[in-house]
């Protein structure tokens, strides 16, 4: 069996190679490097968020019956240009950049990795939600300029503790479930809006369900967990984001799309916003002209949330299990397009 791995400088085509070996025996494995994250991925082909060309795939991945990847892009084209492939296993928690409706004209199975970042990103957020409380970029960037901020003791500068505080969380899945654990343990009262969790569950979790008009003006914080589909982009519009109480502090880790980036300067510099702390942007990377640059109490970072080495090993073990499955005649066990020829086996 021949296999492509396309690889990038996160999950790297060694990573992938080596993963996919620990599992199955006799393959031929061909390697291709793209240049995500050292330059941000974008749409290629009609896909979101690839890295690379469709030529480069193309000239990769002839002859392969399967390849593991985290960015390639997998289009129409593509597809038409490699008639030997049946399975395309991306290490991330969407198939964002593979056409499923191609693959699955083309007879090739489509699978993910759900849940292969979730510890990394809800660290991450409870990480930001702090930072965002209690300011502490702020502190660090003023101390390195040589300014002892002691002001920001004084009772109208000082943050806010988690410990009391009612902290909303838009989206419960692996990411969020775990954010909310994190945020009990502190002493936080979790509101959840998510209309497709399990209720009863979330009671169980010592959460409140509540829907979202009802948790934003309960809550001294907010944290967006929610996947970005066309129900929830702007999410938080114009609107929902003016019934947050004043001084609430507004994170996102998730999807820049989710909310509408055209009210967030005005609501910061009002004070309407306590503090924004941002990862991912509805423009990746935001432009030199981005309203934002110099919002006060603004926290920025480059869509790290999943970032951590354990993240990049637990993927390629997630699609090499995949190309194990698939050695062995056995169906996928995250199929993305289940309609494709051969998925009932």
């Amino acid at each position: 069996m021949r296999v492509l791995a396309a690889g990038d400088n996160f999950v790297g085509p060694d990573l992938l190679e080596n993963a996919v070996r620990s599992r199955v025996n006799d393959v031929e494995v061909g390697k291709l490097k793209l240049p995500w994250p050292v330059e941000p991925f974008g749409p290629v082909g009609g896909v979101e968020e690839a890295s690379g060309t469709e030529q480069q795939v193309i000239e990769a991945v002839e002859g392969a019956e399967v390849c593991v990847t985290q960015m390639a892009p997998f289009t129409e084209r593509v597809f038409a240009a490699a008639p030997s492939l049946k399975l395309v296993a991306v290490s991330r928690g969407g198939p964002v950049n593979v056409d499923l409706a191609a693959a699955t004209r083309a007879g090739v199975s489509v699978t993910y990795a759900p849940g292969r970042n979730a510890a990394a990103a809800a660290e991450y957020a409870v990480g930001m939600i702090l930072a965002a409380m209690r300011r502490i970029p702020d502190a660090d960037a003023e101390l390195k300029r040589g300014n002892w901020r002691g002001d920001f003791y004084a009772y109208p500068e000082a943050g806010i503790e988690l410990e009391g505080s009612t902290v909303g969380l838009v989206g419960y899945g692996a990411i969020g479930s775990r954010v909310a654990k994190v945020l009990r343990a502190f002493g936080a009262e979790v509101l959840v809006a998510d209309p497709y969790a399990d209720q009863d569950g979330l009671r169980a979790d010592g959460v409140e369900p509540v829907a979202l008009e009802e948790m934003l003006p309960r809550c001294s914080v907010v944290s967006l967990h929610a996947r970005l589909t066309p129900e929830t982009k702007h999410l938080l519009d114009a609107d929902r984001l003016a019934l947050l109480p004043e001084g609430a502090v507004l994170v996102n880790t998730a999807r820049g799309g989710l909310l509408d980036y055209q009210p967030l300067p005005g609501l910061l510099r009002s004070g309407k916003l306590g503090a924004l702390a941002l990862d991912v942007y509805d423009e990746e990377p935001p432009p030199p002209e981005w309203p934002l640059h110099g919002a006060p109490n603004l926290i920025t970072t480059p869509h790290l949330a999943g970032a951590t080495r354990q993240t990049a090993h637990r993927a390629a073990e997630i699609v090499a299990a995949e190309v194990d499955r698939f050695a062995r005649g056995e169906r996928a066990a995250h199929l993305a397009n289940p309609d494709v020829r051969g998925s009932e086996t």
